[in-house]
């Protein structure tokens, strides 16, 4: 009887479905949203970086109907071959590289990326890559941007200012041959042009119609019609702006001295008109110049001394100028002029004292690196000041500082896409505080800290950096050198900072004695700093780079070197790294240096390398999903019989297995992928 019942019930439902619909299928699960940071869950780096008013969301975590850069056999599209990538997923000269978080979205003609916004927004940043011209000079190619499917405005992507070619100061030119032929490179290395494409990403802000509520779908399409062949996206950051603030107090607007808020006409003189009347007008009291909403002309440094500087907000007051060639060298060295608010050079009476700039935007159209022009966004000297809430985009430095100097205070900057630095002390700063700046596509270093020696043995102390602090800032995807680098020094802070995604010729954190640098004294002292995906292949040498690393070229490190209760997340090679140069290495070494409450979360190779003769302890060093086991102490290559020459004290505290297969050399151990970072209780 019981399988006659299931014979009927099975004609039953077969008679069923020969009358009714078919059920349709459970649905896709909602796309989640994720907000991230360093493309990462914000937990994972609590208490790291700068604070900011945005937030950002990477373009593979969203919808999309394109194709993610790591699904592709090399990572890369375009103008670059597979062979340029190899098998390892961060090299340098790749798309996938330059992206935040080692991924992005290849958008062909008519697809999109689609973002759900998790808080109100009524303005967007997108980072995005598209080709450059055949001949170099960029191209410019559409992006259309709509909310919920409505509110259509179009977002003009540009590669103008993106794209280097061969080596160092690079060419513009994608068949350019290489500037130094002589050069060593590794055997293996194409020699296809273009030559070693770099600096592939540049960003683009919109403000959008209205404040659109948290939960709108914001899409990112590529027109049918576009010009670029292919868009790639890498993140979006989005936030709500206040409207433009009114003019303070006892100011003056540079618009009462024709200054044209259109961007048409030259609004140089305008500002130095204003500047002067403020001060004529306001003896006694600080001088204020107000920069009212609009897009204002500059070609030259606007010098300032004892005044303030103030817009109505760096999504509202945009300075912007071209770089223009000059008939005669300036007497700053430069051969070209561009928009940027200068100091007085510290030579001319110290420099220039009581500066505030505050709260406009800075859009230079830099496109070369020429290291003698002086095209920064901000330069020369400023004592007793203040450079806060600027936007700096396109320039050569955002924030490059001849000193002697003292007593500066820089926060709450945003600095994108320069072609060189982003911040840069050079000689001679004390008391300067650089804190909750957000550097992104640097060309150099993000952040630096360089004593250069030029002063001689009996003034050197004059050439020191002395007392500075660069904290709570967050770093992203510097392409050439370092996320921070201290280059000489005495009694320097390095601490709380996020740094993600160095990309070649550097890493993370930097200690080197290098660059025409002074030597080190005192304390440098890097605390509660996170490194994400740090630890490059250095290819000038063939080998892997710490997260952090200490180098000896042109003098030994002697002095108290600090890495205290930092994080190493996601590491392609060593955490820990010191090496002097090979030439050197009998010469210089790095010595006195403390490891204490750190933590390695993933190594490609090895949590500590040393390739120099010096001595390091270590203490609560906690490690997992390491490469290779072992502490990896090469010394100074001589291998006597009493050990290596770089001498590491384990005091106790390191857990993880680590250093469980004990101490030997490998000098280029192959790297093996960490696995992704992830919440961790420590023992």
């Amino acid at each position: 009887m019981r399988s006659r019942l299931v014979v009927a019930s099975a004609a039953v439902l077969a008679t069923a479905a020969a009358t009714v619909a078919p059920v349709a299928a459970p649905a896709a699960p909602a796309h989640v949203p994720r907000e991230t940071r360093a493309a990462l869950d914000p937990a994972l780096v609590e208490g790291r970086g700068a604070t900011v008013a945005f937030a950002e969301q990477e373009a593979e975590f969203a919808v999309h109907t394109g194709e993610l850069l790591s699904a592709s056999a090399s990572g890369d599209i375009a103008s670059y071959t597979p062979d340029r990538r190899g098998t390892e997923r961060r090299a340098a000269y790749t798309l996938s590289a330059e992206a935040s978080g080692r991924d992005a979205v290849r958008l062909d003609r008519g697809e999109y990326v689609e973002f759900t916004l998790t808080r109100p927004a009524n303005a967007i940043t997108v980072r995005a890559s598209i080709p450059d011209a055949p001949a170099g000079g960029g191209i410019e190619s559409p992006l259309e941007v709509t909310v919920d499917g409505r509110h259509r405005e179009v977002m003009t992507l540009t590669s103008e200012f993106a794209w280097l070619y061969a080596d160092y100061p690079f060419s513009n030119d994608p068949g350019s041959d290489w500037l130094h032929p002589d050069w060593w490179r590794p055997p293996t290395e194409s020699q296809a042009k273009p030559h070693r494409p770099s600096h592939a990403y540049d960003e683009q802000r919109l403000r959008l119609d209205r404040t659109h509520p948290a939960g709108s779908t914001l899409r990112l399409t590529v027109p049918r019609t576009a010009a670029a062949a292919w868009t790639v996206v890498d993140l979006l950051d989005y936030e709500r702006i206040a409207p433009p603030a009114p003019k303070p107090p006892h100011s003056v607007s540079i618009l009462q001295f024709g200054a044209d808020p259109s961007g048409r006409r030259d609004s140089s003189a305008a500002f130095d008109r204003a500047i002067a009347h403020a001060k004529q007008r306001f003896p006694g009291r600080d001088a204020v110049v107000y920069v009212p909403a609009g897009t204002f002309r500059v070609t030259r440094h606007i010098v300032v001394d004892d005044v303030a500087i103030v817009g109505a907000g760096n999504w509202h007051s945009i300075i912007t100028g071209p770089v223009t060639a000059r008939e005669t060298q300036a007497p700053d060295g430069s051969w070209h002029d561009s928009v940027g608010f200068y100091g007085r050079w510290s030579d001319d009476g110290g420099g220039s004292r009581n500066v505030r700039l505050a709260d406009f935007a800075i859009v230079g159209e830099v496109a070369e690196r020429i290291d003698g022009d002086q095209v920064n966004g901000v330069g020369g000297a400023l004592s007793d000041s203040v450079i806060e809430g600027l936007y700096i985009k396109n320039t050569k430095v955002g924030i490059w500082l001849d000193g002697p100097g003292s007593d500066l205070l820089i926060r709450d900057n945003v600095i994108v896409d320069q072609i060189a630095d982003g911040v840069n002390l050079r000689r001679g700063w004390t008391g300067v505080r650089a804190t909750n700046n957000v550097v992104r596509n640097t060309g150099d270093d993000a952040m630096a800290m360089w004593s250069h020696y030029v002063s001689g043995d009996a003034a050197k102390e004059l050439d020191k950096n002395t007392g500075n602090t660069f904290d709570h800032n967050t770093i992203q995807t510097p392409v050439l050198a370092n996320g921070i680098a201290i280059y000489g020094g005495r009694d320097n802070t390095v601490s709380d900072n996020l740094i993600a995604d160095p990309v070649r010729e550097g890493s993370a954190l930097h200690a080197g004695h290098r660059h025409g640098s002074t030597d080190f004294r005192g304390h440098l002292t890097f605390a509660r700093n996170t490194a994400v995906r740090a630890g490059t292949r250095e290819l000038n040498w063939d080998i892997g780079v710490g997260a952090i690393w200490f180098y000896a070229l042109e003098g030994s490190l002697d002095a108290d070197f600090r890495v205290l209760d930092s994080d190493f997340l996601d590491v392609g090679y060593n955490a820990i790294q010191f090496v002097s140069e090979w030439a050197v290495k009998d010469l210089y070494g790095i010595s006195h240096v403390t490891v204490r409450d750190v933590r390695v979360d993933g190594a490609g190779t090895n949590v500590l390398n040393a390739r120099s003769f010096g001595s390091a302890t270590v203490e609560n060093l906690d490690a997992r999903g390491v490469g290779h086991a072992f502490t990896n102490n090469c010394g100074s290559f001589g291998f006597p019989p009493t050990g290596p020459e770089f001498s590491i004290e384990l005091l106790g505290g390191n857990d993880g297995g680590w250093d469980a297969w004990g101490t030997w050399c490998d000098d280029r151990p192959a790297p093996i992928e960490p696995p992704e970072p992830a919440p961790w209780t420590q023992p």
